[in-house]
């Protein structure tokens, strides 16, 4: 990396080289301003010159003067080099308090606005600027760093600013000429934003650039650091060795799609700070999973962030947990919303948003096996699940919406213009894995009654849930499908295969009914290769006339029959365990429809199947983050990392990298094989495993068990591949070169088993009173196979 300071009349960089790649030319390339009475001052124009010197790898600019009598700025810019990287030290003065309408520290002119492809976050979210699609866009976000990014020569750089006690936030512009500007500022107080008025709260705007409100600059000095550090972005972000799939396209879209929803840093939801109100839906419980697939630890530690805000702002001191969040009220019901921007819809009580609440903190609780964090959860948890258990005012297990039945015209879920009603599906299965989830997190906190009572309301919510529709449930034995909702009058509704009701009941498996779980799958496919469908739809056929808002008839129209990839996970997850081809013959289809579009619509219509709706949908991924999770088994659990592949034979071969816990794992994938490795441990077995590791010690746990199955102490790398696990017969071959100390776990107490080398006799050896076997060994050769049978 390598810039040029230019100084004499004006200040600035005019030229800036990463990895080979100039990406900064110009005369007006990086400098600072302040913006003060309409007028911009800035270190392009100076009052004087300023003075340079040199001393080793420290460079220094000093005396940088600019302003007229309204403001006196002064500056001195000092750069050092170490470790690759540039670090840009910005010493401000200024000589009097004012109220700033911008201002710059420093802004970046790139060459052009293709020069990145986007900006990751330091919470995780993503200025893209495909999205950038007009002259004057502008985005502003509240963060202190930015990885810029361009997959296409593998360039990037990392900005990140140090300015301790201080605000940061940073704005990128599309200009005028097509370049990309991209401003830091740093302020006493988080700058707010300028519009909507009234709210105060969009952060994309289009045709200016003005995004943040002004805001007061006090005199005196301020002093902070800018680090350039450049990367590149495959090895940084790069996936692994992808087979039977275009792993290029895996990445883009986890790179992109998945992560376009999250607006700031303490607002992740699905849609996409490019859509004009800028909604985030509360009421999606997958906006945690998706950090399994953009596996980045930024993600998950801004998500952490983002359910704090909610928990301390859209959480009613009731318990009930306010649907939505925008940019504006328009579609907010009458009184109904916040001064922080959270509301219920206009549509209805989208009452989904209470579970998804608790699924997101559970399933980011795996994927950060953050304990002491979920525990700060733990009491608002409580309250959001029993505002909503208390629903079920009929003591059947099944709680009840707000509207009682569908003439009333108002919603209850996701599916905001179909009037579900009373005893809703699409709620209760929500509210099902809610309810698994949380009672886990509950047992882990030591809190066993809880624990006992929602797993307790889970069992009765299912029994119920499966009961046929004439006996209180919701399978409806004529169609084939689980009814979308029961109008209290008894009347049954949405008997069209409402694909999110049905997928959910397998995926979270309230049905575990092989035989239902056949009929279901088998009628969906049998009509997707009738139709030619690329994706799945909201409901196979059309809604009962009165069942949906006026504006879904004919069928097919939006949410009566159109294609809305966010159900994509789910619908992966049902099918990766029946068959695995059809899940992949799928996120194939999303894949292809990624390098003709991008994805960057809301959904896509029935007839033509083209991309339809400006509200773009992160969810749009979730097929391919159904990819990582039930295709090739990647589930991060809270205390260990757990494998549970459902492969196809031309997927062998594939060796995945993921971030786990502040290290980097290779997954292979092979035919009936399957590992995970670390720098020092690696765990190969035919079946699923959990797997994990401190430096000298692994942890083997068979199957979906979240107990340790065996423990291996060592100081040297070691490898097991595991034959056989059951109660009295253990086996595995070993790769170690010094001795390891085992403990073989969850054993019969104070019995005896044996335990050969390579199938001669070594010794008999009894397990203590916690049924632990304790074996000491120090391996003769590199590799043995050691059996311990009861």
């Amino acid at each position: 990396m390598s810039l040029t300071l230019n100084y004499g009349e004006g200040a600035g960089i005019t030229s800036l080289v990463v990895n080979g790649q100039k990406v900064v030319s110009s005369a007006g390339g990086i400098f600072t301003s302040v913006t003060v009475g309409g007028i911009t001052y800035s270190s392009l124009h100076l009052t004087k010159k300023p003075a340079f010197s040199k001393i080793g790898n420290v460079y220094r600019l000093s005396n940088i003067s600019y302003g007229d009598k309204s403001l006196i700025v002064k500056e001195n810019w000092i750069f050092k080099i170490a470790n690759g990287a540039i670090k840009w030290t910005i010493e401000r003065i200024t000589d009097k308090p004012v109220i700033a309408a911008g201002e710059a520290t420093p802004v970046f002119n790139f060459d052009s606005i293709n020069t990145w492809e986007g900006a990751y976050q330091g919470y995780g979210g993503l200025a893209w600027f495909y999205l950038f699609n007009e002259k004057l866009c502008t985005y502003g976000v509240h963060t202190r760093s930015s990885d810029f990014w361009n997959s296409k020569n593998d360039n990037g750089l990392n900005i990140t600013v140090d300015a301790p006690g201080k605000n940061v936030a940073m704005k990128y512009t599309r200009t005028n000429d097509d370049k990309l500007a991209y401003t830091i500022s740093v302020s006493d107080k988080e700058l707010l934003l300028k519009y909507e008025a009234g709210t105060n709260r969009r952060r994309f705007i289009r045709g200016k650039t003005d995004v943040w409100a002004a805001f007061n600059m006090r005199a005196g000095l301020s002093k902070q650091s800018i680090t350039f550090t450049p990367f590149d972005f495959s090895k940084k972000y790069g996936r692994g060795i992808f087979k039977g799939i275009d792993g290029d396209k895996v990445g883009a879209v986890l790179n992109t799609i998945a992560r376009i929803g999250v607006i700031d840093s303490l607002h992740f939801g699905g849609n996409s700070w490019h859509t004009p109100y800028g909604p985030i839906c509360l009421h999606e419980q997958y906006i945690a999973q998706l950090g399994l697939g953009i596996n980045d630890p930024k993600f998950l530690m801004g998500d952490q962030s983002s359910l704090d805000y909610y928990r301390d702002h859209a959480v009613k001191p009731d318990g009930r947990v306010y649907s939505r969040w925008a940019y504006t009220n328009e579609d907010a019901g009458p009184g109904q919303f916040n001064s922080d921007g959270f509301y219920e819809a206009q549509w209805g009580t989208l009452m989904d948003s209470n579970p998804d609440f608790v699924t997101n903190i559970a399933e980011l609780y795996d994927l950060t096996g953050d304990k002491a964090w979920v525990k700060t959860h733990q009491l608002s948890c409580e309250k959001v699940l029993q505002w909503i258990l208390n629903r079920d005012s009929n003591n059947n297990g099944l709680v009840e919406m707000m509207n009682d039945n569908s003439s009333q015209k108002k919603s209850s879920d996701w599916i905001d213009i179909v009037w579900a009603s009373y005893e809703n599906a699409f709620v209760n299965a929500n509210l099902y894995h809610a309810l698994v989830k949380w009672a886990d997190i509950e047992r882990q906190l030591n809190n066993q009654s809880k624990a006992k009572y929602y797993a307790d309301f889970a069992e009765k919510l299912k029994a119920s849930f499966n009961r046929p529709t004439n006996e209180g449930g919701f399978w409806d034995e004529e169609k084939g499908c689980y009814d979308y909702w029961r109008d209290k009058d008894g009347s049954m509704h949405g008997r069209n295969m409402v694909t999110p009701v049905n997928f959910m009941a397998i995926a979270y498996r309230i049905c575990d009914n092989d035989t239902r779980r056949k009929t279901i799958l088998d009628n969906i496919e049998a009509q997707m290769v009738k139709e030619n469908l690329f994706f799945w739809p909201l409901a196979m056929s059309t809604y009962a006339p009165g069942e949906a808002s006026r504006q879904q008839y004919p069928f097919p129209a939006y949410e009566n029959g159109d294609l809305f990839l966010s159900w994509g996970s789910v619908a992966v997850k049902a099918y990766a365990e029946y068959d695995p081809a059809l899940a992949l013959k799928y996120v194939r289809n999303v894949l292809n429809q990624y390098s003709k579009d991008g994805l960057a619509f809301q959904r896509y219509g029935r007839l033509k199947q083209d991309g339809l709706g400006d509200d773009i949908l992160s969810g749009n991924s979730l097929a391919i983050v159904g990819l990582y999770q039930a295709v090739y088994g990647i589930n991060p659990l809270y205390n260990r990392f757990y494998l549970d592949p459902h492969i196809t034979p031309e997927l062998a071969g594939t060796v995945l990298t993921y971030n786990f816990r502040n290290e980097k794992l290779t997954i292979s994938l092979d035919n009936n094989s399957y590992s995970v490795a670390n720098k020092i441990f690696k765990v190969t077995a035919n079946k699923s495993f959990g797997f994990n590791a401190s430096k000298t010690e692994l942890s083997y746990f068979n199957g979906k068990s979240a107990d340790v199955s065996l423990r291996a102490r060592t100081v040297s790398s070691l490898a097991i591949d595991v034959q056989n696990w059951d109660t009295d017969h253990m086996e595995w071959r070993q790769h170690v070169t010094k001795p390891v100390i085992y403990t073989v776990c969850q054993l019969e107490p104070n019995a005896t088993y044996r335990l050969s080398v390579n199938g001669s006799k070594a010794q008999d050896v009894k397990s203590n009173f916690k049924g632990e076997l304790i074996i000491n060994y120090t391996p003769k050769s590199t590799d043995e196979t050691i059996l311990i049978i009861k």
